[in-house]
């Protein structure tokens, strides 16, 4: 399958231009990825976890720039999230294929209640073939697809030295996302976004290599913001990319897990 897939799930008229809303239904790193990237692009992220499982600290802190995170439980809460689906024009989903659909997140089916939306999903493995329904994560994927062996070392399985199939796969996630919105608003349609952490790493594996060499050390310090928060002072990497020739900068609100409002902001 290609890299990125974009398909058209149903017709529906344009939506008028204007700042996006992105619901954002994504745990652990490459869903997250996604929408912080979605958000200093300038669009509303709004993301929604269960109560009582939060992520690591850390790792939230460091993808919940510019985004506002909320708590809903969304087997009780199942008219607040319609009420949030209906607002959004964007909805990103991290998890297996079908693990969603119970809550009525299959994308057929959002595209069926919600004509013009744009569903992103991310898996592990893909919406294809065998492994499609099984969980993973970006250190099984690269144990499974050769790349723990590409880098053994003396006969010992070895890693990437970051999780770079999560956070490739969101960025091209969310590249896909402004496309299929871009889309949408010229020419109308629902439309299916489909990445797998699996399709990043065939990717990344067909490329040209070449042998090692020196890599001289680098001061982090330009690449480094400070950010207040509401736990402390965090320290994280500033957003890649420019605008009109502009560094992107990360907006407000500052990282904050679970405080805000399941609701969107009428300011928009």
């Amino acid at each position: 399958p290609p890299l990125v897939e974009r398909r058209v799930l149903g017709a529906a008229p344009p939506r008028p231009a204007g700042r996006p809303r992105v619901l954002d239904l994504t745990r652990v790193i490459a869903g997250p990825v996604a929408t912080r990237t979605l958000a200093v692009h300038g669009a509303d992220v709004l993301r929604l976890d269960p109560p009582g499982r939060p992520e690591i600290a850390l790792q939230a802190y460091d993808t919940l720039p510019g985004k506002r995170s909320a708590l809903l439980d969304l087997t009780a809460h199942r008219p607040a999230l319609e009420d949030l689906l209906a607002g959004a024009d964007v909805v990103v989903t991290g998890y297996r294929p079908g693990a969603l659909d119970r809550f009525g997140l299959a994308p057929a089916e959002l595209a069926r209640r919600h004509p013009g939306l744009v569903v992103v999903t991310l898996s592990a493995w893909g919406h294809e073939g065998p492994w499609a329904h099984r969980r993973g994560f970006d250190s099984i994927v690269q144990a499974a697809c050769g790349i723990a062996h590409t880098e053994s070392v003396d006969g010992s399985p070895g890693a990437l030295p970051a999780q770079l199939l999560d956070h490739a796969t969101g960025y091209l996630a969310a590249a896909g996302a402004l496309l299929a919105l871009a889309e949408q608003r010229r020419s109308g349609g629902s439309h299916h976004v489909q990445l797998a952490l699996a399709g990043t790493a065939a990717w990344l594996q067909s490329l040209p290599r070449v042998a090692p060499g020196y890599v001289p050390d680098v001061d982090p310090r330009p690449y480094l913001v400070d950010l207040d928060a509401p736990d402390g002072r965090l320290t994280l990497a500033r957003p890649p990319g420019t605008v009109g020739g502009r560094p992107l900068t990360w907006p407000p609100p500052a990282p904050s897990y679970g405080t805000a409002r399941p609701r969107w902001d009428p300011s928009r």
